[in-house]
């Protein structure tokens, strides 16, 4: 029986790997609308106050903005 991740929606085929995802997956993690990157929010920001896309190559900013958590992206079923 496949496990499915609550906060990305990625299955696996068994506990130990859903839970290894775990450690790396958090609903804190933002998605950059400009170029689907999807990382940690503490790597879009140094200060707290001002957020620019993780991806070096991407004018993404804004929290809220550019940038979105993860759970308003995702489809809900």
């Amino acid at each position: 029986m496949a496990r499915t991740c609550r906060n990305c929606k990625r299955t696996f085929g068994s506990d130990l790997e859903l839970e290894l995802h775990r450690d790396v997956c958090s609903d804190a993690q933002l998605v950059c609308e400009v170029c689907g990157e999807r990382f940690a929010e503490r790597y879009a920001t140094t200060d707290g106050w001002r957020y620019t896309c993780a991806n070096d190559d991407c004018d993404g900013t804004g929290l809220k903005g550019d940038l979105r958590p993860v759970s308003d992206v995702l489809l809900t079923q």
